[in-house]
């Protein structure tokens, strides 16, 4: 039998059989690069997965393409041969990230993606399937109109590119977003259609920020005010408020706006313009980036894929034979302030939950350490309730002064503070001298209660040659809170935490030494000259998920 040239199956003796730092349940390709998440979507009982691939290298390339995973729950994933590859004039140097429309009524789905011309130039293109009749959706035809869109007047010619999810309002017409830059200037372009196939640009930008540089991978989509339920992206009325989220290159992180859309006029109007300070706000506040968001109608969910990028080095993913990983789908929803946006991983990752270890009334004084013993801590999903003392108590603190970063680095971790450092040591080694700090600490300011939450990672590898950068943030919490509740997935290289039920997200890749596989602990502890209690701690050991070929990837 042989094996198409671009056959997945065909790279995999790249890549070294021994693999501390590849995940058992975090999707990633069989080898080589993977970057941006393109096209979520749900069709026909399949979930399908596009993302962006380097099929030559570890690296990002100059030939990129789409892969293409299909799978019946979002964790156990079956990988298709590609996509879209370039092949065409107006594709000839890549294809860059877009998003999929399922189109109502004959219900067929339609991708628009970035290509990177023969003049270097980034158009967008638009791709069909090429049989409908197929669950998997294997192969693609590119529409002979292409470029649909080019770069329009204000606009440079290598800074546009991926087009969001369209959504069609009532008088008819379909309208999709676009990053942009002018110089400093980063832009999010509208564009509208009758057809899906003829496109015209408006004059005025979606939105623009000054001094940001190029907007990537802009995702809009509404989000119900009374409800946890998602709804489909062409929803525009009285029940939802909207979201733009932005990625913008220059820091590498996604911030989101909420927001006023007056459908009609093309005008999104946020609640709050972007600062650049610590007071935006953002999905994930560690490693997250070109986010993409779906609605999944048979579950009325919006889920939420990003790209975690690697801290090691560039020699590290070539020695490895991979690089990139996507967190697990999350769930999104606006939280009942309708200030900001909650996330949990979707139920279905529950699936993989095997060995229990629970702990119960715990306490925890000032300089404990309690291990979590019992399951696979490096494959791990533990969620604690931890139970907190008199909030009048806590030291004050002046916001005005303080760098959440600075809070979060290992000084402040090991400081003993009044409520706090609390929490977790993930990807420990037996006496901790590597460890990964998920923690909270509470402060007083002059006229509210704020929890301060940090992933440390300065202390994650004895390796050198890493970026263990920390990640933290700040945020309000009820005077009257007695409770606090953190969760970490735990796998390998990755930790997603969710802070006070998914109100706060910080994604950390760490690269241990010690703490590998049967190796790896588990702690929770205290540092706060107060105790905490442990109210309630459940752990569990996490199955493999399952990562198949598509038996079409074989030819006769």
């Amino acid at each position: 039998m042989e094996i198409n040239s671009h056959n997945l199956n065909s790279t995999m003796n790249k890549v070294p059989q021994k693999q501390p730092y590849r995940t058992w349940y975090h999707f990633q390709p069989p080898t080589y690069w993977m970057n941006d998440p393109n096209a979520p979507m749900y069709y026909k009982g399949v979930y399908h997965f596009f993302y962006q691939h380097n099929p030559h290298a570890a690296t990002f390339g100059e030939k990129m393409v789409w892969a293409h995973s299909v799978s019946y729950d979002l964790i156990n994933w079956i990988h298709l041969n590609h996509a879209i590859e370039p092949s065409e004039p107006f594709d000839l140097n890549s294809c860059w990230s877009g998003s999929a429309t399922i189109i109502p009524g004959n219900e067929h789905p339609v991708i628009l993606y970035t290509g990177i011309d023969d003049k270097k130039h980034q158009v967008q293109n638009m791709a069909m399937p090429k049989n409908l009749s197929d669950p998997f959706l294997r192969e693609w035809v590119k529409h002979p109109q292409n470029p649909v869109m080019t770069p329009p007047i204000g606009v440079e010619v290598d800074s546009f590119r991926d087009p969001s999810t369209a959504w069609q309002e009532k008088d008819g017409k379909w309208r999709v977003v676009i990053g942009a830059q002018n110089g400093d200037e980063g832009k999010v372009v509208l564009y509208q259609s009758e057809d899906f196939a003829n496109w015209t640009v408006e004059l005025n930008p979606f939105f623009a920020s000054d001094n940001t540089g190029v907007c990537e991978c802009p995702d809009f989509f509404p989000v119900s005010i009374n409800s946890t339920n998602g709804v489909d992206t062409s929803v525009q009325d009285q029940s939802v408020r909207h979201v733009l989220k932005i990625s913008y290159y220059r820091r590498n992180q996604d911030y989101y706006f909420l927001g006023k859309y007056a459908n009609g006029d093309g005008n999104f109007i946020p609640d709050v313009k972007f600062t650049g300070t610590s007071l935006d706000l953002r999905f994930d506040y560690g490693k997250f980036y070109a986010s993409k968001s779906f609605f999944d109608h048979a579950k009325s969910r919006r889920i939420l894929w990003a790209w975690v990028d690697e801290c090691d080095t560039r020699d590290d993913g070539i020695e490895k034979g991979w690089a990139g990983l996507q967190c697990i789908p999350r769930e999104v929803w606006l939280d009942e302030s309708g200030n900001r946006l909650m996330q949990w991983p979707i139920e279905e990752v529950e699936k993989l939950r095997d060995k229990q270890i629970s702990i119960k009334g715990e306490k925890l004084v000032a300089g404990s350490i309690l291990e979590v013993s019992g399951i696979t801590a490096s494959q791990a999903d533990v969620e604690v309730l931890f139970e907190l003392p008199e909030l009048e108590n806590a030291e004050f603190l002046d916001e005005n002064e303080v760098d959440p970063h600075l809070l979060c680095s290992e000084e402040y971790v090991s400081r003993s503070g009044i409520i706090g450092p609390f929490g977790l040591f993930a990807l420990a080694s037996e006496d901790q001298t590597e460890h990964t700090a998920i923690f909270f600490r509470i402060y007083k300011t002059s006229n509210r209660y704020v929890c301060f939450m940090c992933s440390d990672q300065s202390r994650s590898s004895l390796r050198e040659n890493l970026d263990k950068s920390s990640y933290g943030t700040i945020f309000d919490i009820d005077p009257n809170q007695k409770t606090i509740s953190l969760r970490s997935l735990i796998d390998r290289s990755i930790v997603e935490s969710f802070g006070e039920k998914g109100r706060i997200c910080i994604t950390s890749r760490v690269y241990p030494s010690l703490a590998i596989d049967k190796d790896a602990h588990l702690f929770a502890f205290n540092n706060g000259r107060q105790s905490v209690v442990i109210s309630e701690l459940n752990a569990w050991s996490m199955k493999h998920a399952e990562f198949d070929q598509d038996e079409s990837i074989y030819q006769p």
